[in-house]
């Protein structure tokens, strides 16, 4: 999806002191226990698509879920940083 649609927003999870293990580049930070409350000022396009990962995949899958629940229409669970095969921005 990355190589492919050029629209796509990539969310972090993880939260800030995680940013040292190194990110996918161009996405954006919204720590899980903040992501319901600022999510909607980061994406305000509801059927925007939307990569959302963490550390290993658990926060990626409850933010999914909040996601959903706020009426976004186009999230994938990314997963975790940790199985990411590309390079990172360190």
């Amino acid at each position: 999806m990355m190589d492919t649609q050029s629209d796509i927003a990539i969310i972090d999870v993880r939260d800030e002191d995680e940013l040292s293990e190194g990110y996918i580049e161009n996405s954006i930070l919204v720590p899980l226990d903040t992501l319901e409350k600022n999510i909607t000022g980061v994406i305000e396009d509801k059927d925007k698509t939307i990569l959302v990962y963490c550390r290993s995949g658990r926060r990626s899958a409850a933010a999914c879920d909040i996601m959903d629940s706020l009426g976004y229409t186009d999230v994938y669970d990314f997963g975790g940083i940790i199985d990411w095969p590309f390079e990172k921005v360190l």
